[in-house]
């Protein structure tokens, strides 16, 4: 399973290379395309594990003024 994550940055926000950075820190993969960023789980995940990641997106993202959003497949 994959987990794909898109971020709609904000003029007066973080810069995008601070944001794919901490983003990087996490396991995620800079893409081009539909999606921004990628995160590879090599494996079948359950919704826990899925719900963790996107804590720790959260955290990571808290403050930088981005929205963000997340969808595994």
């Amino acid at each position: 399973m994959k987990t794909y994550l898109s971020i709609l940055f904000y003029s007066e926000g973080a810069n995008p290379v601070e944001v794919v950075e901490r983003l990087r820190s996490l396991g995620f993969e800079a893409l081009k395309g539909v999606q921004d960023h990628v995160y590879d789980w090599g494996r079948d995940v359950e919704l826990d594990e899925i719900l963790q990641i996107a804590t720790s997106v959260h955290e990571t993202l808290k403050g930088l003024k981005v929205f963000y959003k997340l969808e595994t497949r």
